[in-house]
């Protein structure tokens, strides 16, 4: 890992139109995925009369996933990069491609936009409680812990891959609907376990608006550890000291 590409930011960073505007961006995709994916569990729900989880609910919560994903990263990738996610922005931030200063502009915003999306999904509802993120019978908090570090890491590996590696050339123009589909496969595999999370943000909204935050820990420590481990072999394997594009000298 080159630790010398690791910026801390400018003192005036936050401040600058560039960030802002970029945070507005996170802010605004993550009211869009999250208002797309925790309703879809809500409208099952009602249309279940809060059935237990089953196959097709779990099909359609990777499909509602996988599209309002690639629709969030499509309409931000211009402005913020479109991560819509606090765990692929510290993925970023590891490999050297956002300043921690940004990085924190970045976690404010995503983490608002889940908390808004899930008051309003909460007021359009009537007062339907958002369902917050939990380990399944029979699942360890080790358990849980793999799923989200082995899904994330496939997540922010893929991001990398199609968005940030300075190589990445046509192959960028698919990077919105590869993230989205990632996603919606892990869906597929891990949330009959712990609900797939992948993301910090998408848990703490509805742990929020619903008070409810047993295993809430996992939902952080995993995607986090999932995206240092990816952000550290992709850059040091596949992009390397000639491939990479290094930040301004002012943001170290």
């Amino acid at each position: 890992m080159a630790i010398y590409r690791i910026a801390i930011g400018s003192p005036g960073e936050a401040g600058q139109p560039d960030a802002i505007r970029a945070a507005f961006a996170e802010f605004f995709s993550m009211i869009i995925f999250v208002f797309a994916g925790e309703g879809s569990g809500m409208a099952y729900n009602k249309l279940t009369n809060g059935g237990g989880a089953t196959p097709a609910g779990l099909i359609a919560a990777s499909l509602s996933h996988a599209f309002g994903l690639f629709v969030a990263v499509s309409v931000g990738a211009n402005i913020s990069g479109g991560h819509v996610n606090p765990a692929v922005t510290f993925g970023a931030f590891v490999g050297g491609n956002i300043t921690l200063l940004r990085s924190i502009l970045y976690w404010i915003a995503q983490l608002l936009g889940s908390v808004v999306a899930c008051i309003l999904l909460k007021s359009a509802t009537g007062g339907m409680e958002t369902t917050g993120f939990s380990l399944s019978s029979g699942v360890s908090v080790w358990n849980a812990l793999t799923f989200e570090i082995v899904m994330t890491f496939g997540l922010v590996y893929t991001v990398y891959a199609t968005a940030m590696d300075p190589k990445k050339g046509n192959v960028g123009i698919i990077a919105p609907i590869a993230i989205g589909f990632i996603v919606g496969a892990n869906i597929l595999v891990g949330g009959a376990f712990d609900g797939a999370s992948m993301n910090p943000a998408v848990s703490f909204g509805p742990a929020l608006v619903s008070w409810q935050w047993t295993h809430h820990w996992v939902y952080w420590v995993g995607p986090f550890i999932g995206a240092a481990i990816a952000a550290i072999i992709y850059d040091n394997i596949f992009i390397g000291d000639d491939g990479h594009e290094p930040l301004s000298s002012n943001d170290f």
